[in-house]
C-alpha cells in the first residue's frame, strides 16, 4: 500500500498528515483555514487519494505558514508514498474547466523540483484567504515532492473559481502521474534507471 504519515512541528505550525494513494477518498481536513479545507477536500476527491490533515497554525498572524507548511507535508508524503516510483506513469496533465475558469496543469514526478505558475487571480482575497497563497502552496508541494509542475490559467475572472479549478486540475494530473503503468512491468520510468 502506497501511504505515508508526516508529522511536522515548528514554532509556527503543528501538522499531522496522512496520505494513501490507493485507498478510496476518505478525506478529513482541518487546517484552521476554511478555504484551504475546501481546496484540500476537493483535491482528495478528484485525485482519488485518501488525505487526512490536522494543522494547528499561527492563524492569528495569517494563513501563510499554515498553507506553505501543509504544502511541504503533502509533498513529503507524496514522495514517501511513491518510494522508488517503480512502475508509475510518471507524467500527468489535465485541462479542467470550472464555469468561466479554465486551467491547465502538467506534472512530471522527476525528482527535480520546479514550478512554473502562471495564474492571474483578480482579487487579493477570497474571504479571508490571501489568493497569493495558492502559488505558495504549489511551490512548497513541488519542492518537497521533487515535482516539475507547470500551471497555466487559460481563462477565468472569478478568483474562487480560478483557485478551485487549479486544485482540481492538479488532482487530475497527479492521479494520472502516480497511477501504475502495466506496460512498465515495475520498472522505474526513466532511461537512467533511477529518479
Amino acid at each position: 500500500m502506497r501511504e505515508a504519515v508526516i508529522e511536522r512541528k515548528t514554532a509556527e505550525t503543528d501538522i499531522k498528515l496522512y496520505l494513501n494513494l490507493d485507498a478510496p477518498d476518505g478525506s478529513e481536513i482541518d487546517s484552521g483555514c476554511g478555504f484551504l479545507d475546501h481546496m484540500l477536500t476537493l483535491f482528495a476527491k478528484h485525485s482519488g487519494f485518501c488525505l487526512k490533515v490536522n494543522c494547528k497554525g499561527d492563524t492569528l498572524v495569517d494563513y501563510h505558514h499554515t498553507v506553505e507548511d501543509i504544502g511541504i507535508c503533502l509533498g513529503l508524503a507524496l514522495k514517501e508514498a511513491l518510494g522508488d516510483i517503480a512502475g508509475i506513469t510518471r507524467y500527468g496533465w489535465a485541462v479542467i474547466p470550472m464555469d468561466e475558469a479554465l486551467v491547465l496543469t502538467s506534472v512530471d514526478i522527476s525528482g527535480r523540483a520546479y514550478l512554473s505558475c502562471n495564474l492571474d487571480i483578480p482579487t487579493q482575497k477570497v474571504g479571508d484567504f490571501d489568493t497569493e497563497l495558492c502559488e505558495e502552496f504549489m511551490a512548497a508541494l513541488a519542492r518537497s515532492a521533487g515535482l516539475t509542475l507547470h500551471i497555466r490559467q487559460l481563462d477565468g475572472r472569478n478568483s474562487h473559481h480560478i483557485i478551485e479549478c487549479t486544485f482540481k486540475c492538479l488532482a487530475k494530473s497527479l492521479k494520472t502521474a502516480v497511477s501504475i503503468d502495466p506496460k512498465a512491468m515495475g520498472a522505474v520510468p526513466s532511461t537512467k534507471g533511477v529518479i
